[in-house]
């Protein structure tokens, strides 16, 4: 298929990991869980313990035994009409991810600018439109290009940033500064009957999300028995550290009341800077982190879309739409995907805070990608049993009960971000609590339903011509 280009070039398990930690590790992500405090060290934990880990294992097993990606292992265990919902699902979670991803880019710039620029709604769509076009435009060009940009963009602006954050909180406590959080042990453990706490698990859990991106790339890998394992624990391992430690290096400088989703980890690098009389390095940060925002962006632009094609031709759906250009790119579904990302940056209209539509999307993000999660951890269970016999080179240890056990923890998980996504948060303006629920439903059934009228316009279309 003119589509699915090869790559001569073989990788190991170091390689794997810095796709997958590119994709998934995001100073982005930070000011979110910030926001909750001191307990988001518990819910790091429980992020990790019960969502990350399990679904590390369970996309290894199944990359080892199956090619494809989720489309194919769905569909291996379900059938085809439960695979295209899964790679539906991972595909238009994206389309509300990228708002979120590209107001982060848009209120990092403003630093550049005017800081107060991060709270102007209309300034912040402007950027998202022509940002996400921007990149949009330059995946048309093919995988190469495209992934020389995601490798520039991911070294320059994750590790670097990553690393000077969480310096710039440990020098922060060790000269004594003025610290915005609590860090006895006490105040760790979060109040287990207060059900607004419990809704930072949304924001942790979509901080884990993506451990599976790189399985589309098994056909260039060198040993998938052994660098996959071996990819998935060291990226584990970085992403758990970095984004715990970045997370605490900026609850512990910017109070919680003046932090912003969309510009906290700029607030924490600025009031750092003036504090060191180190100023002029802002522009060079904020730089770096915009490079670093938009190879991630990139990276997830790529692999859904490689997915949903893969679907639609096995499904022999959308003939028209799934065509590509010369160099193999699906360049109608990406400016269908670049026009509803246009569409979806106007909820920034919608909320009364910026902090509220920021919080919206990441919720509904959370949401339709656990859809996924639960089809792939119930599917790594299903096939150990309806296709024991192919070979996996890596297996989850312990047997069928540990594979019901590491998949029904991330099962369970899943379902409950469903659920938990329903209740707004008390620190974050979204207004009433109607009003928030009502976008909510209205949002994910408008977004989840597509996939099932595909399905059955395509199957009532066989039967007629059958």
């Amino acid at each position: 298929m003119q589509s699915l280009q090869k790559n001569k070039h073989l990788i190991g398990a170091m390689s794997i990991a810095m796709i997958t930690i590119t994709s998934v590790d995001s100073i982005r992500n930070l000011p979110a869980i910030a926001l909750f405090g001191t307990s988001l060290i518990f819910f790091f934990l429980i992020g990790a313990l019960f969502f990350l880990i399990p679904s590390a294992m369970a996309a290894t097993e199944l990359a080892t035994g199956w090619d494809g990606g989720v489309y194919h292992w769905v569909k291996e265990a379900f059938g085809k009409k439960y695979g295209f919902l899964a790679i539906w699902f991972q595909w238009v979670e994206n389309i509300i991810w990228y708002p979120t991803l590209l107001s982060f880019i848009a209120g990092t710039l403003a630093y550049l600018i005017s800081p107060e620029l991060a709270h102007n709604k209309y300034y912040l769509i402007s950027v998202i439109v022509v940002t996400f076009w921007g990149v949009s435009l330059i995946n048309f060009a093919g995988i190469k290009m495209s992934a020389r940009l995601s490798s520039l963009c991911g070294v320059l602006g994750l590790i670097f940033p990553m690393i000077l954050i969480i310096a710039f909180g440990i020098d922060w406590l060790i000269r004594g500064e003025s610290i915005a959080i609590s860090l006895s042990p006490a105040a760790i453990l979060p109040n287990l009957t207060d059900p607004t706490l419990m809704v930072s698990l949304t924001a942790v859990v979509l901080c884990f999300c993506g451990m599976e991106i790189a399985t589309v790339h098994k056909q260039d890998v060198r040993n998938p028995a052994k660098d996959y394992p071996r990819a998935m624990f060291l990226s584990v391992v970085f992403i758990v550290i970095t984004m715990l430690l970045g997370t605490l290096a900026i609850a512990v400088i910017v109070p919680q009341n003046q932090l912003s989703l969309v510009a906290g980890i700029m607030q924490a690098f600025d009031i750092v800077l003036k504090a060191e009389h180190f100023t002029w390095l802002a522009p060079l940060i904020t730089i770096s982190i915009i490079f670093g925002s938009l190879g991630g962006l990139n990276n997830w632009i790529i692999a859904p879309n490689r997915g949903l094609l893969y679907a639609m031709e096995d499904l022999n759906l959308g003939e028209k739409v799934r065509k590509t250009n010369k160099r193999g790119v699906p360049v109608k579904i990406i400016l269908i995907q670049a026009i509803i990302v246009t569409l979806l940056s106007l909820v920034f209209l919608l909320i009364p805070s910026v902090n509220g539509s920021y919080w919206i999307l990441t919720a509904m993000t959370a949401q339709l990608y656990m859809g996924m999660y639960i089809l792939m951890f119930a599917a790594v269970i299903k096939l150990r049993y309806s296709q024991s016999d192919v070979v996996r080179p890596y297996k989850i240890p312990g047997g069928k009960f540990m594979v019901w056990l590491i998949a029904g923890i991330g099962l369970l998980t899943s379902i409950f971000v469903v659920g938990i996504g329903f209740a707004p948060p008390q620190n974050v303006d979204v207004g009433s609590v109607f009003h928030y629920e009502m976008i909510m439903i209205i949002g994910l059934l408008a977004l989840s339903l597509p996939p099932f009228v595909v399905y059955a316009l395509q199957q009532c279309k066989q039967r007629r011509n059958g």
